[in-house]
């Protein structure tokens, strides 16, 4: 009987698309980290990833595309520190780590802070990503500040839920206020008080 074999091809070309785009996007991370998001060009990410500008373009039709991507790609990174993250307290000291680390990458603390204020827009091509990111990372924090508050780690009074959106307001609030003033300004120490203030248990 005769047997046919299956092509793979389809999945192993969606497989090295999978891989080339995310060779630009670090590529475009560490173009962004050394020169900022401003400066930041096509062509330099390009040559940085052993593409031409057209190869780029054919993965990322334009700059706003591909400095989406690098946030969608960095916040799958970051989002790994929480994996596996069981209990309530330890959601918020993951947190406070994540800040710590972002510390270290200032010219992306930029373009978070710049692109964000930008795509309030409905119109913009990342406004249905910061909607998701703000549903995700006030969902993550509610549920981590109802878990402290069940396990008795929360202070009476706070509400988990405002307390989630006040935690998140601050923290963005801190990275613009870094970005004035590096030398000053503690994101880390600050969060750490404000949280300390919501919880029963040292952090």
């Amino acid at each position: 009987m005769a047997t046919t074999t299956k092509s793979h091809g389809p999945r192993g070309t969606y497989a090295k698309t999978e891989q080339r785009r995310t060779e630009i996007l670090g590529a475009a991370l560490e173009v962004i980290s050394s020169a900022g998001f401003h400066k930041a060009s096509l062509r330099d990410v390009a040559a940085r990833a052993g593409l031409s500008q057209a190869g780029l373009l054919h993965h990322f039709p334009n700059r706003s595309a591909l400095l989406k991507g690098v946030l969608e790609w960095r916040d799958t990174i970051d989002r790994q520190r929480f994996h596996g993250v069981a209990d309530g307290v330890a959601v918020l000291r993951a947190l406070l780590d994540l800040v710590e680390q972002n510390q270290t990458v200032p010219n992306v603390i930029e373009l978070y802070a710049t692109v964000a204020v930008e795509a309030t827009s409905p119109h913009h091509p990342a406004h249905a990503y910061f909607q998701g990111r703000y549903a995700w990372a006030v969902d993550t924090v509610t549920k981590a500040l109802r878990q402290a508050q069940s396990a008795g780690e929360l202070r009476p009074g706070v509400t988990p839920d405002t307390a989630a959106r006040q935690l998140l307001a601050l923290t963005d609030g801190l990275q613009i206020q870094w970005l004035y003033d590096r030398s000053s300004v503690d994101m880390v120490a600050e969060l750490r008080s404000h949280l300390q203030g919501l919880l029963a248990v040292d952090l």
